[in-house]
């Protein structure tokens, strides 16, 4: 199977995307086998974390080969792209249209996650040529906001990222969403006593609450 389907197809299969940005690599690594060890088998490690692209090399070669996509978030330009496929990352995320970055990616078949907010946006960053539309900034409009841009999009893969929590992931759904993206709801799970074990029970809890929604 091409890498770049097989990419995809983990990412559907899911339904979302774990996007781990945290202080520093310790507890990006931390927080991200926590989650994987909940089921995660896709998860954004953001290059906002201080060596984040080592993060990203450790984490791929070591789950990589059991199904797991590990891929680069706030991926702003071209060299940063290119480093991190180096890494290992098998897709990469943009908070804007980054035409450079989805070139380069598709170049060399890395799928490509990229924001947008605005139906112009959104249709621009589909013609771009990105696999998957991170509507970004989510909170700002939420799940309204997803369903009235979803209406004459339908076609559109839309991922939301940021705002999508086991109570209201059923709602983003049937708003017409691809996947999800979610982040603080299980990756600072471990923050109340310092326990990750908690990461790895709220992922399974927000897994569990996506396959019910998709059903």
């Amino acid at each position: 199977m091409y890498k770049k389907l097989r990419t995809l197809e983990t990412i559907h299969h899911s339904g979302a995307v774990l996007i781990v940005r945290l202080e520093n690599e310790d507890l990006a690594e931390r927080v991200a086998e926590a989650a994987i060890a909940g089921g995660f088998k896709a998860l954004e490690i953001t290059l906002s974390i201080p060596g984040a692209v080592d993060v990203i090399r450790r984490l791929s070669a070591k789950h990589g080969p059991k199904g797991v996509a590990v891929g680069a978030g706030t991926v702003l330009d071209e060299h940063s792209a290119y480093e991190c496929i180096r890494a290992g990352a098998e897709f990469l995320v943009s908070p804007q249209l980054n035409r450079s970055m989805i070139r380069l990616a598709n170049r060399y078949q890395v799928p490509t996650i990229s924001g947008a907010y605005t139906p112009t946006e959104l249709v621009e960053t589909a013609e771009a040529g990105a696999d998957i539309l991170k509507l970004f900034p989510t909170e700002a409009g939420g799940i309204p906001y997803a369903k009235s841009v979803l209406a004459p999009l339908a076609h559109l893969p839309i991922m939301p990222a940021g705002g999508v929590t086991p109570e209201n992931v059923a709602e983003w759904f049937a708003a017409g969403v691809a996947g999800v993206g979610v982040g603080s709801a299980v990756t600072k799970a471990w923050q109340p006593d310092g326990d990750f074990s908690r990461v790895t029970e709220a992922a399974r809890e927000f897994l569990a609450a996506v396959e019910k929604a998709r059903q």
